[in-house]
């Protein structure tokens, strides 16, 4: 990839990668909200409870290994070979383990349910181990549309194992069979559609020569989900699992456009600014213009939830899940801040050794510690007001940190954000305004005229102060319409 389009081709990454995941978005949005209306608070308490030990676990198997040979600029399949061995040996381990241990979790909580479905939930761990190296490789080459495609036919497959189950009153089963299945069906299609195979010979010296950048990234990964996930643990204790159960779900909705964007964001900007090499300029433009597009994007998506997060849950859920809109409306400001502080963390993984990053995360999560034990204690709105602090800690730290590594000054992203940051509080004023003079009409006629008069309101306004983003969001939606196209002739 020429450095003379590289800034071009991240921004529109991207947003390619962005685009590409919005039906597996919409297709989990729906299956959630369907299976939720069928099952109790409970049920997702217990989940949350394990999917927090389950993203540890994950964390170790991969070891940082992934993320290396994305950065190593020439990676023989001996290098992969040896680290597919690690991820498959260390998946079984641990999932041996977390089966041991999870009857003594169950007597911890009170949940004798959670002992029964934590051996088939674990599954996970060797099942993805299968297909981490296939997935890596196409991150290398570029392949998101096709990963998108990946996760999409997997998600359809899982989504419809789901509802199926829960129309049957299988309960919690039916959330641990739609994981189980789409990480099944994902590691089939990326084994189906991926060349590689661990035949090479493997080279006992290649888990060393990339162990010391690996295990910093895991170091720093392995916090970050520590305290990503930490919450549910206290929660599900100190109060109920009912309460935990809401503030998953609320954290479920919020996650499904974040955790999409985050995904594109990571997948692409990682290779594609390792790939630069020396020329700065370029590679400041780069960071510039992906926190740009990143930015137009999320700033309103979040505070277009939070605005209508009444009529949202009033249309889409039962009564039981109602206690989670304040929580739902709080995590959401934290999808304001993770993109942009993933963006930061990813000039951090491209431009430095990995010792800043894990002193780093030092440093934010004892300023998250200091704020969980403040929180915790008083109830679980606070709790999700610590997050969003938490999440605007980091995203400042990063930031404040990758400038050590670039030359994009904190006045120029500062002034790239500003625009964006003030039509989004227009759009949110707005927003609120119309649902006020609409409060007497029906909550799903009220709802749809929110989301398109806050949309045309952002749009119309960015057009006529002509930003800057908004300038490059109409130009790589033009490309992505000609791409599809030239697919389609």
């Amino acid at each position: 990839m020429a450095n003379g389009n590289l800034s071009g081709r991240v921004a529109s990454g991207v947003a390619w990668s962005i685009s590409e995941k919005a039906g597996s978005m919409l297709l989990q949005a729906v299956v959630s909200i369907v299976v939720a209306n069928m099952l109790v608070p409970l049920d997702l308490g217990i989940m949350a409870v394990l999917t927090v030990f389950t993203a540890l676990a994950q964390v170790v198997v991969d070891s940082g290994f992934s993320q290396t040979l994305i950065r190593k600029a020439d990676p023989t399949d001996g290098d992969y070979k040896a680290v597919f061995r690690f991820n498959v040996i260390t998946s079984i381990v641990l999932y041996a383990l977390l089966t041991a241990l999870s009857p003594v979790a169950a007597r911890y909580y009170g949940w004798p349910e959670l002992a029964r479905v934590a051996p088939v939930l674990f599954l996970l761990l060797p099942v993805n181990a299968l297909c981490v190296i296939q997935n890596t490789i196409m991150v290398r080459e570029f392949r998101f549309a096709q990963l998108s495609a990946i996760t999409f036919a997997a998600s359809l497959a899982s989504g419809i194992v789901a509802v199926v189950m829960a129309v049957s009153g299988c309960g919690v089963w039916s959330l641990v069979g739609q994981r189980v299945s789409m990480m099944a069906v994902k590691a089939a299609l990326l084994w189906i559609r991926s060349p590689w195979r661990p035949r090479a010979a493997c080279k006992a010296s290649s888990l060393g020569e990339m162990a010391p950048y690996s295990l910093r990234l895991m170091g720093t990964d392995l916090i970050t989900a520590l305290y990503n996930n930490i919450a549910p643990l206290f929660i599900g204790k100190i109060y109920s699992g009912d309460a935990l159960g809401c503030f998953n779900q609320a954290q479920k909705l919020k996650d499904m456009p974040v955790n999409s964007a985050m995904q594109s964001i990571q997948s692409v900007t990682f290779p594609a600014l390792a790939r630069i090499g020396g020329d700065e300029t370029k590679f400041a433009e780069s960071y510039r213009r992906v926190v740009m597009v990143t930015a137009f994007a999320m700033f309103p998506a979040m505070a277009g939830l939070i605005a209508t997060a009444d009529d949202i849950y009033a249309l889409l859920l039962k009564p039981d899940w109602r206690p989670a809109v304040p929580y739902f409306r709080i995590l959401c400001l934290t999808g304001i801040f993770y993109p942009l502080s993933t963006i930061a963390y990813n000039i951090l993984k491209v431009r430095s050794d990995g010792g800043i990053i894990l002193r780093l995360e030092f440093v934010k999560r004892a300023m998250t510690t200091i704020i969980l034990i403040i929180t915790i204690p008083r109830s679980v709105e606070a709790v999700a007001w610590g997050l969003a602090a938490s999440a605007a800690c980091e995203a400042i730290v990063n930031t404040l940190a990758a400038r050590r590594y670039t030359s994009l000054g904190i006045r120029r992203t500062g002034r790239t954000l500003l625009p964006i940051s003030v039509l989004t509080l227009f759009m949110y004023v707005a927003v609120v305004g119309v649902a006020h003079l609409t409060a007497h009409w029906h909550v799903a006629l009220r709802l749809a005229t929110e989301i398109l008069s806050g949309a045309l309101i952002y749009m119309v306004g960015a057009y006529l102060a002509r930003m800057e983003a908004f300038g490059e969001v109409r130009t790589i939606v033009a490309e992505l319409i000609g791409k599809t196209k030239r697919r389609i002739i």
